[in-house]
This record gives C-alpha cells, sequence and structure tokens, in this order.
C-alpha cells in the first residue's frame, strides 16, 4: 500500500524484560509485530509503521531513541509495554528522544478467554499495568506524548492515530521549512511580526528575507513557451473570464500573471523553500501583485501570507502538510466583516487577492480586477466561494514570552450571492457562537491572518502544539468568554514555568 507520507515511517517500539523467559519473549514479539502490522495496514494510517526489535534493557532503548533521532524519516515513535517494563530503564532514552511520541495502551486480544484464563496468559497479557508503570515516568519526566488507548482494529483508535501521524509531519515539515521573504512586513503592523530565531528554536523554521529583485529577475527569465504552457493550464483547469482570453484586450495581464507564476515557482523550487510571503509596499518591477500564482501555490502544498506575515505562511504549509491526501486544503484567510442580524451572526472572511482554490470542490473562474491598493496593474485571481462544512481557522501570534496558536472551530456556510465581491472567500459560523468566539479571539490577542484548513481538524492541532510544546487556546462548542479567560491565565503561568519543570 502507498502511503500519503512517502518515505516516511513511524517506529513501533515494544517494551518488555528479560525476567519472563524465551519462549514469553517469542510470543511478546509476535504479538506486537501483529499489533504494529493492523495499524500498517489499516487505510487511514498515512505513513509506514515500522516493527522494531522487543526492547527489554536501558542501552537498547536508548539505542533505539537515539537512531529515531537520527533518521530523517522518522516522523516519531510508538511505544507500547506488552508486558512489564520497568520504567526506570526506559529514563536515559526518553531524556535522549526528539522525535513526537505516542503512547499506545492496547493489548494483543479484544476479547478476554474467561475460561482459558490462567496465570500463564496473565504473565504475557498484562500490559493494563505495564502501561501504568511506563505513564508514570512519561509524566515524571514531563515527557509531551498522545495517549491513545483501544485495540489496533478499532476505526475510532485508528483514526486517533493518524491523527496523531499527521501531527507529526507537520511538525516535521516545520522543522525542515524555509520560508522566503520578498520585502519586510507591512508597516506599522503589530500581529505580522514575530521573532524569527524563537521560530528557529522551537519549530525548526528558518525564515529569511530575499530582495524582491532576486524575484523578479526569474520572473523576468520565464519563456514564452513557459508562459505559454501555463496559460493553457489556466483556460483547461478555470472557467477563465473572456477579456483574459487569447486575442482579448486584458490577455496580456494574464501572461503577466503567468510568468509571475513561473518565476516564484523557479525561485522556491531552486531554493528548497515550503512558504513565501510578498508585500504590496514592495514589488519593484512586478506588473501585478501576485494573485493567481500565490492561490495556485497554496493548493500545491506550499504556505503563503500576504504583507510579510511569515507565521501565517508557516502555518498554512503545516496545514497542508497535515491534511496532504484528504479532501479539502488549507488557505490563507482573514476576518473582513460580520452578519450581525440576533442568531445568524456568521463571518465573511477573504483576502485582497490569495485565497487557496483547494477550499472548494467546484469549478472556479479566473477573473480581472482593479485593486485599489499597491499601484500596480490590475491582478489576475480566482474568484470562489469555500465549499460548505467543518473547519477550523488558526491563527500564530509572539506574545513576547512565546508563541501562542489560537484556534476556533467553525462551519463554513453556503454564502449569499457577492456578484461585487471578486475574491477568494469564505463565510462561516464559529463555534460556540459569534459573540462569544470573537470576545475570545480579541482576548487571546489572535491575529486577523489565520489559516483556513477545511481537510484536518482541531484534533491534528491539538497533538501538533503539544509536540511542538506550543501553547494552544482553542475555541469551540463547549468555550465560555469567562472561561477562555481563564485559561489564559492558566496558560501564562504554565508557559512561564514549563521550561524550568
Amino acid at each position: 500500500m502507498t502511503k500519503v507520507y512517502e518515505n516516511k515511517q513511524v517506529w513501533f517500539l515494544t517494551g518488555s524484560q528479560d525476567l519472563y523467559g524465551e519462549e514469553t519473549l517469542a510470543q511478546v514479539a509476535e504479538q506486537s509485530q501483529h499489533v504494529a502490522a493492523l495499524l500498517d495496514g489499516a487505510e487511514a494510517i498515512p505513513a509506514d509503521v515500522v516493527w522494531k526489535p522487543v526492547l527489554k534493557d536501558p542501552a537498547s532503548i536508548r539505542r533505539a531513541m537515539l537512531d529515531a533521532n537520527s533518521d530523517d524519516g522518522v516522523l516519531g515513535v510508538i511505544t507500547w509495554m506488552h508486558t512489564f517494563s520497568p520504567a526506570k530503564m526506559w529514563i536515559a532514552g526518553l531524556e535522549a528522544l526528539q522525535k513526537p511520541l505516542l503512547h499506545f495502551h492496547t493489548q494483543a486480544n479484544v476479547e478476554l478467554p474467561w475460561g482459558e484464563i490462567d496465570f500463564d496468559f496473565m504473565n504475557l497479557n498484562q500490559a493494563a499495568h505495564g502501561d501504568r508503570e511506563y505513564g508514570y515516568i512519561l509524566s515524571r519526566l514531563q515527557v509531551p506524548r498522545k495517549t491513545v488507548v483501544g485495540h489496533a482494529s478499532d476505526p475510532r483508535v485508528v483514526g486517533e492515530i493518524a491523527t496523531w501521524i499527521r501531527a507529526a509531519a507537520g511538525l516535521d515539515a516545520a522543522r525542515t521549512m524555509k520560508v522566503a521573504r520578498f520585502g519586510d512586513n507591512m508597516r506599522n503592523v503589530a500581529v505580522t511580526e514575530g521573532d524569527k530565531t524563537e521560530a528557529a528554536v522551537r519549530l525548526g523554521v528558518q525564515v529569511n528575507t530575499w530582495g524582491v529583485n532576486e524575484l523578479i529577475e526569474k520572473v523576468d527569465a520565464a519563456t514564452d513557451a513557459e508562459i505559454d504552457a501555463l496559460v493553457a493550464e489556466y483556460e483547461a483547469t478555470y472557467d477563465v473570464a473572456d477579456e483574459l482570453k487569447a486575442g482579448a484586450a486584458r490577455h496580456q495581464s494574464l501572461r503577466d500573471a503567468a510568468a509571475i507564476e513561473v518565476g516564484l515557482r523557479a525561485f522556491l523550487e531552486e531554493g528548497g523553500f515550503g512558504a513565501f510571503t510578498d508585500n504590496f509596499e514592495d514589488l519593484g518591477t512586478l506588473k501585478q501583485l501576485p494573485g493567481i500564482a500565490a492561490q495556485r501555490l497554496m493548493a500545491d502544498g506550499y504556505g503563503f501570507g500576504a504583507e510579510g506575515d511569515w507565521k501565517t505562511a508557516v502555518l498554512v504549509r503545516i496545514a497542508n502538510v497535515m491534511g496532504k491526501g484528504l479532501p479539502g486544503g488549507a488557505s490563507l484567510m482573514e476576518d473582513y466583516t460580520y452578519e450581525l442580524t440576533p442568531g445568524s451572526e456568521l463571518i465573511l472572511g477573504a483576502h485582497m487577492l490569495e485565497v487557496s482554490p483547494s477550499l472548494t470542490t467546484k469549478k472556479v473562474r479566473a477573473e480581472i480586477h482593479e485593486l485599489g491598493i499597491g499601484g500596480k496593474d490590475d491582478p489576475v485571481r480566482l474568484v470562489f466561494t469555500a465549499d460548505p462544512g467543518p473547519a477550523v481557522v488558526v491563527a500564530l501570534s509572539d506574545m513576547r514570552t512565546r508563541f501562542r496558536l489560537t484556534a476556533n472551530v467553525v462551519e463554513n456556510v453556503d454564502a449569499p450571492e457577492l456578484p461585487k465581491l471578486p475574491v477568494g472567500r469564505a463565510v462561516w459560523r464559529p463555534a460556540p457562537d459569534m459573540p462569544t468566539s470573537a470576545a475570545c479571539w480579541l482576548a487571546a490577542g489572535a491575529a486577523h491572518h489565520t489559516v483556513m484548513t477545511n481537510a484536518v481538524g482541531i484534533d491534528a492541532w491539538r497533538d501538533f502544539a503539544e509536540m511542538a510544546q506550543v501553547e494552544l487556546a482553542v475555541i469551540d462548542e463547549q468555550t465560555t468568554t469567562q472561561g477562555f479567560r481563564n485559561e489564559l491565565k492558566w496558560n501564562q503561568v504554565f508557559h512561564h514555568i514549563a521550561d524550568g519543570m
């Protein structure tokens, strides 16, 4: 079975000890291989689950963790104490581990053979207390982890583990991500600023700036053949406005947009970048603000942030990786304006141009319209409305001493007709309701730029935040304004002392 994350693995590590003898340990190995195979064979599991020999002593445990650290193909490790594996054996290994960890509290059998149970059976199948010993040391060492309880044949269990693997892939992408910033942040804007050094420390992200002239060189180098091929792709993929078609009055604008995309892709591919930003205040001799180019690059998995917002570019990339292979996508989003009719409140989100068409399954339209800022030619953009259905909007804010993720569970809805708003957009109903959602968002100091994803849900972000040890404030159906404000206060205390715990 070809997995979504090709060339990526999760190691399945089983704990036991030499006390039980060769016969029992052979049974442990056989049963743990079966459990690993059940997971690996599940369609929802997006990376290879690779079984490793049973760990029975401190040296082999530490070596397994160090090997996982050094293997770039390993997203994380799943651990299970099949029998009783004394937890002091695990201390050195757990202290060394730098990859995400999932504690799988399971057993080989689903149903107990009540009439056949003897003490040999009990001796072999004792994860119920072996994992409690292991859980103690995980908690004492403050090891970040996800705990999943149940049998490997249970779809719920498989789903939870699959979500964790997707979050681990997101963290892996962050730790290897290079972000290209063309120009700086929009002038005098506060929330798009951030500590790029701390981002490298906490997330592993490399954020650096390149002059827009370096991008322009790539755009100017785009050949007629490359532009012709991309224009043909636009016409085959989208409903292209008549005025943009060959021979029409605005066709050159479509070619200019295509040249920008060709140049952008070349720059990003040659530099190994996973995300980028631009800024309408610093476009140099670019003929138009990148619209369709940014939209299509996000749909292909890149991260993007407008106005120099590198933190949102990072989030879009992470969300794209976590949602790889699932229906839906991820996009830059921005809360713009409200429907405030009591009981029917909605949020209309969009951006000047750059919303990813991966948020819809419908055929989108390529159009050209005036843009009142930036002082450039009218930009080409893709116009559509995000599909109705569940989604999450997430922002990353620099709170001086730490980063904070704020996430709101939302429901995209069918939008009214918007004939005079020619951009990609979404209309959503936030949980638990608009007044509570907005009040909590403001209390958190969350950004106006977000990533919207309709591919992965809030659980993936919970897992990601735990792995990355980044604060996460969630606004969902259970949220109250006072409870949320209290949570922010508790988080502030926790994260202030966490590094010293």
